[in-house]
Order: structure tokens, then C-alpha cells, then sequence
């Protein structure tokens, strides 16, 4: 019965969320391939150090937040979010062979930024164009799927990267050469697959920044806003993942098998917890994610055997799929539907900094105490976001 439900809900869910779900798969797989090995090829052949790597994770994933607001406003003001998501998805693309070219860790530091400014100007429009084609009963399993796509990306990459580090005998850059044909696949497949809704371009516009437009933004999106911001401090760049799971000996070649655990949890989670999301308490599945990242933060920071690294790393990738869908939901939830690019812009400037502060906290903490330390600093936040979404859920304003 629960089988059928869910198929009569995937066929209900819109073509244009399954396009850009493939989009995002295939520029994930891209992305991927060259992520699960970039700490590595930093520590070990340009030589930089964990503090180092914290702070090219932090700028660029920060980057990537904070770009989104300009972008997400912008779709507001024009209402041509395609355009937009197609300038960012080739602008990704075309930052991928800079990597296969880096010789310093100052080259992968730009070519990391400009790559996440591509995200960044991609995100907030896609994520709007979600919420636009979509019925608001189907919304959570659309994120969710389009997250558990997106996430199959993130599995299969670094799934690829192994088997060619395998074969070509830790040939780092020649992975980061071939990592560059899914990212222009994704811009083939969004400019001739999506068709934007023509309604969106004929609506009066109006400045999304204008005061009256910002008061419209209420309590209840500003309260999600502040959870997701905490979530970004506790869980900090994955790359500190990466170089956990090195700790324990691990090959470098057999070190992104660990991210495809992690992303193969994701992915199966993130669709069936997005579809949950739609008929039950969006509090509770926030705190039963925060519960999951404490687990996993104090199962990481414990010891660096592998069998206990991935298990923390399978928690990890379990709370990532209970969580993201439903934050992105719950933004399209609380937000005008005239200012959604704006409120997932907002979201994820907070998010952004938060993400920035948390890598740079976690790899202080790496280079003077230890990777252990790093892991309770996050348990440490994600205690402090459980408290604050257990207060918030008694009262009756929180679905």
C-alpha cells in the first residue's frame, strides 16, 4: 500500500522537478570527482595544511550561500530564473579543468570560489523554480526528490573517482580532467530539457529589497532561517570528513568509496523523509536530524578507525537527508510566493557565514588540538540547535 502511495506521488510530482534533478545529478557526479579527492590532493601534493583547507572550504562554500541572495533576488526582480540557474550551472563547468591545472594552493582557492560563485547564482533561482512548478501538498517529496537525485550525483562522483585513481595510480589531475564532461552535460540538459512557466515572466515586478517587500518576510521564515544557520555550524565543510577518514590509513584511492556511503544514505534517505515532511511535524523531524549529526559528530570525534569514522560518516549523510529537503520546504512554506528567490537568497547568506565561521572554527581546532575537537564543536552546536528547535516546537505557530 505505502509502495503505491509513494508511486502515485512520484507521478504527480511535476517533469520539470525530474529535469532539474538530473541537472543536478550530473553537475553533482562533476563536482564530486573532484571534491572527494581535492583535500587530499591539497594536503599531499601542494602541501597546505588542515587550517588551509578549512579556510578554501569555508570561503567557497560561504561564497556559494552568499551569492545565492543576489541571484535569488534577481529572479525576483526579472522573473527568469532558467537564465539565471543556466549562467551558474556553465559557470561551474567551465571552472572544472582550473583544477586539473592548479599548481598552488592559491589557484585551487579561486578556482573553488568562482566554481561555488556558479552555485551560488544557480541555487536560489532552482530552488524557487521548485517551489513555482509545484503544488504546495507535493512540495517536500519535490525537494526531497530533487535533493535525493542531486545526492546520487554525490555518490556516483566520487564512486568514479576511485575506480580511476585505481587506475591510472593516484593521478589526481587526470581525474579532475575527465570530472569536466558531466559539468557540460548539465548545461546541455537544463537549456534544451526545462521550459521555465511563462506566468512567472508576465507578473508586475517589483524591487524584492524594497522595505514593504522585506516586512512580508514574517516571524516563522526568519525563525527557519536561524535553524539553518545553526545547522551550518554544527555541520561544517565535509572535506574534515575526508581527511577523518585518511586518519585511519585509508588509500587515497579508496577514500571517496567513504563519501559514496555517506551519499548512497543521502540519497535513499532524502526522497522518502521529504515525502514524510508533507504529513507529519516538521519540529520533529528537525530534532530527530539534530539527534543524528550529535551522534555521528561524537562517533567521528571518538577514535579514527574506519569502521567507527564511517560509521559517523553514514549518520552524517542520514541526518543530511532528513534535514535538507525539509529546510528548503520550509522556506517555500513561510515565504510570499512573489519573493521565494529573495527568502532562499536570505537563507543562504545566514547559512553562508555560518558555514564560513564553522570550517574556520573546525580547522583552528584540527591544527591546535586535534581532529577530535573539531567533531565535539559541532556536537557542541548541533546540542545548541536541538534546544532551540525543542523550545520553539512547544509552541503552536510551528507545524
Amino acid at each position: 500500500m505505502g509502495n503505491k502511495k509513494e508511486r502515485s506521488t512520484l507521478s504527480r510530482i511535476p517533469a520539470g522537478v525530474w529535469v532539474l534533478g538530473f541537472v543536478s545529478m550530473t553537475m553533482d557526479i562533476s563536482s564530486e570527482m573532484i571534491h572527494s579527492l581535492l583535500p587530499l590532493f591539497m594536503v599531499s601534493s601542494l602541501g597546505a595544511s588542515a587550517m588551509t583547507v578549512g579556510l578554501i572550504e569555508g570561503l567557497a562554500e560561504s561564497t556559494a550561500l552568499i551569492v545565492k541572495i543576489f541571484s535569488g533576488v534577481l529572479s525576483d526582480a526579472i522573473g527568469k530564473r532558467k537564465e539565471l540557474a543556466l549562467l551558474g550551472y556553465a559557470l561551474g563547468a567551465l571552472t572544472k579543468p582550473v583544477f586539473a591545472m592548479a599548481s598552488s594552493a592559491g589557484v585551487v582557492l579561486a578556482a573553488r570560489v568562482l566554481d561555488r560563485v556558479g552555485k551560488g547564482v544557480r541555487g536560489a533561482p532552482r530552488d524557487a523554480l521548485v517551489a513555482d512548478i509545484t503544488p504546495p501538498q507535493l512540495r517536500g517529496a519535490a525537494f526531497g526528490l530533487r535533493q535525493s537525485l542531486d545526492t546520487v550525483g554525490a555518490f556516483v562522483g566520487p564512486l568514479l573517482a576511485a575506480g580511476l585513481m585505481l587506475l591510472w595510480s593516484d593521478n589526481f589531475r587526470a581525474v579532475f580532467w575527465i570530472a569536466v564532461i558531466p559539468g557540460l552535460l548539465a548545461v546541455a540538459l537544463l537549456f534544451f530539457g526545462l521550459h521555465e512557466p511563462p506566468h512567472l515572466r508576465d507578473e508586475a515586478r517589483t524591487n524584492p529589497l524594497q522595505r514593504a517587500n522585506l516586512l512580508r518576510l514574517d516571524s516563522s521564515y526568519w525563525w527557519v532561517v536561524g535553524i539553518g544557520a545553526l545547522f551550518a555550524l554544527a555541520r561544517f565543510s565535509e572535506a574534515f570528513l575526508v581527511l577523518r577518514i585518511q586518519q585511519g590509513g585509508v588509500p587515497f584511492a579508496l577514500v571517496p568509496l567513504v563519501i559514496v556511503a555517506m551519499n548512497l544514505v543521502y540519497a535513499s534517505s532524502a526522497y522518502p523523509f521529504g515525502h514524510l515532511s508533507d504529513r507529519v511535524s516538521h519540529s520533529r523531524l528537525l530534532m530527530l536530524g539534530l539527534m543524528v549529526l550529535f551522534a555521528a559528530d561524537l562517533i567521528l570525534a571518538y577514535d579514527d578507525h574506519w569502521t567507527v569514522v564511517l560509521g559517523g560518516i553514514l549518520l552524517w549523510g542520514l541526518h543530511m537527508g532528513i534535514t535538507q529537503g525539509l529546510l528548503a520546504a520550509m522556506v517555500a512554506d513561510t515565504a510570499p510566493a512573489d519573493l521565494r528567490g529573495t527568502a532562499y537568497g536570505f537563507f543562504n547568506l545566514i547559512s553562508g557565514v555560518a558555514m564560513l565561521l564553522a570550517s574556520l572554527i573546525a580547522g583552528f581546532l584540527w591544527d591546535r588540538f586535534g581532529a577530535a575537537q573539531a567533531f565535539y564543536a559541532g556536537a557542541a552546536f548541533s546540542a545548541i540547535a536541538l534546544l532551540g528547535v525543542t523550545v520553539h516546537s512547544r509552541r503552536p505557530t510551528l507545524s
